[in-house]
This record gives C-alpha cells, structure tokens and sequence, in this order.
C-alpha cells in the first residue's frame, strides 16, 4: 500500500464534509523517548491508522513522537489498542478535545521531522527528562494564587491573544525558541518565586521545564496536560476556570471554547472577535482574526489587495504567487501592515 496520501486537499477536505454522519474524535499525545529507527516507526503507524480512517498530523523524530488526530469514533477502542501496543506508548494519556466539530483534520500526514517541538535547543547539554512537577487542574488554580507564582504562557503571541490564563504573562513572540528565552531572562530577577508554566497540550512545557531547571531554576511547575486537560478536569469536576476565551489548536478548527469570554478584536475592525482564519488568497494564506462583518466585505481575506486578486482568474493567480514561499509565512501569523485595527493598534503601542 502506498504510504503516502496523494489525493489532493480540496478533494479530501470536500469527502470530510460529505461524510458529516460519521462521528469522529479529536484528540493529542506526546511522548519523549528514543526512537532508534524513526522512519520505520512512522511507516508503521501509517499502516496502521490509514486501515481505521485516521486522520491528522504525527511527528515523529529520534526523541519522541508528537501528535494530533481525528478518529472514528466506532474505532477509537481499536486505535486505542494498536497504540498501546507500542510498549514506550502503552497507557499514554490522550487529550480528547473540549470542542470538537469533527472537521479537525482532513487527511493524514505523518512526518520524520528532526525534533517533535522546533525549540533550537541542543538536548545533550541538559535532562531533558528532569522535568518540572506537574499539577492537576485543582493544583494548578491554587498555585496561580499564590502571590509567589509567576504564570508564563509557553504559546505564541496569536495563540494567547485568544486565550489565556487570568495574570498570566504572554511573550509576544513569534516562535517557541524566542519564547524560551524571554521566560529565562523574565525569571532571573526572580528565582526565588515559583515558576508556573503552561501551553496547549503539555509538550512544550515538558522541554521548557526541565530547561528551565537545568539553568538553575528550583520552583519549577508546569499544568499536566496543558489546557486541553485543564479544561476536562475543569468541567469534571466543577472547578473555577481561570483560563478565559479560546484554546487555539494547530488544525482545521484553529481554536476551542473554553469560556465564552472573548478577549480578542477583529484586526480588520476592531470588533471583538476571537475567530482565527486563512486569508482565503492562496499567495498571501495569512493567520488573523476576522468577525463575519469584515469576512463578509473582503471576501475572507485580510485586505483589499487580496480581495482583487482572488477575483482575477485562476491563472493570473498562479502567475502573481509564483515563486512565493508560504511556508515561510509562520512567522507573519497576525502580523501584517495590511491588517488596519491590527496595524493602527501596533503603531500606537510602540
């Protein structure tokens, strides 16, 4: 069987929308461990998650493997099983998701990456699994009381603009890598307080602590699980919830609620607003936060110039985003002259 999904996205993501009755389930994992053959692993777990309709995107690297997936939900037990029956993988916790459409994911990617989280760090300098101590969600919200906590969101500027801790510090900061070093030199005046981390799912934090620790950190604490299970354990079991607004997760949906606080404004308008989107011309394909007001008057894209060129035919398109590297385009994710409340808002800051 080929190993490789070779139909094109349009076409998947259309068969995901035609087959609306099938129940799916989206949910992450983690694992740091030593993977000595990372591309047979990954074949491997491709044949096994193609055969039971498994969708999403699984990185897979000599440290670990990193993933998000949609199942089926009538074969979740079986990708259950098959999962467990990797021994480094047998009773990993999977972070279901708090809100979910279905429609996380249309097809199935499963990379060798050199690292499962880009953090520019040289893992043979330190323990990277001398991690901090993890906390339940009760814990977490008793420690973000203590007036010596300090709370450091691990995410990047446009996940946290959506959502976020109540006095927790958010770096603006493009990449996981700036956001190890701003949470460094942020601690150093304050080594004796306690150090609370938190991001998405866990990972990030898993690395960030154990770094932390290793630059001479002592009070070193992280939310198990990330938000994803903060937010379970929130609604479980009754608890207040001292994160506000939206989880921004990396797949279609581009975000969950977890409160109906919005927090955010439309970078178009100023409205408020906390729904992310792709400007819909394929040469620009930026991230930004757009209300149906403004989607609506620029046709999904972030400015005017987008807009008349997604009106001119498909060839003239090809011709005017030729040589246009979008992948590059990671670090303009809600930074752009061309968004106006954004811009003005910026340019009054600084």
């Amino acid at each position: 069987m080929a190993l490789h999904n070779r139909i094109e996205g349009k076409v998947l993501k259309e068969r995901l929308h035609q087959s609306a009755s099938v129940k799916r389930v989206t949910l992450s994992f983690y694992k740091y461990h030593h993977i000595q053959e990372p591309q047979a692993f990954r074949d491997e777990l491709y044949r096994r998650f193609d055969s039971l309709g498994v969708l999403g995107r699984i990185y897979v690297a000599h440290e670990g493997i990193n993933a998000q997936v949609s199942v089926p939900e009538e074969y979740l037990e079986t990708f259950r099983s098959e999962l467990f029956s990797f021994s480094f993988l047998n009773g990993i916790r999977l972070n279901i998701a708090v809100d979910d459409n279905g429609k996380s994911f249309f097809k199935l990617k499963i990379l060798v990456r050199k690292k499962i989280v880009a953090d520019g760090l040289d893992d043979k300098t330190f323990d990277v699994t001398d991690s901090g101590i993890h906390l339940s969600a009760q814990e977490f919200n008793k420690l973000c009381d203590d007036p010596e906590t300090i709370i450091i969101d691990m995410r990047n500027h446009y996940e946290s603009e959506v959502g976020h801790f109540q006095n927790a510090i958010c770096p603006d900061v493009d990449t996981f890598r700036e956001e190890l070093q701003v949470a460094e030199d942020l601690m150093n005046t304050h080594k004796d307080k306690n150090l609370l981390m938190y991001c998405t799912g866990g990972i990030r934090c898993e690395k960030a602590s154990a770094w932390m620790k290793h630059k001479g950190f002592k009070k070193v604490f992280q939310l198990d699980g990330g938000i994803i299970e903060y937010a379970r354990q929130v609604k479980a079991q009754g608890l207040e919830s001292k994160f506000i607004g939206k989880n921004f997760v990396f797949d279609e949906r581009l975000g969950e609620r977890i409160t109906s606080d919005i927090i955010s404004q439309c970078h178009q308008c100023g409205k408020p607003c906390d729904d992310h989107t792709n400007c819909k011309n394929d040469g620009c394909h930026l991230l930004f936060i757009q209300c149906e007001e403004c989607a609506k008057e620029f046709d999904g894209c972030c400015s005017q110039e987008c807009k008349d060129i997604i009106a001119l035919p498909a060839e003239a398109q090809k011709e005017i985003r030729r040589g246009i590297n979008k992948g590059r385009q990671v670090f303009k994710k809600g930074r752009s002259e061309k968004l106006g409340f954004k811009s003005r808002v910026s340019s009054f800051k600084s």
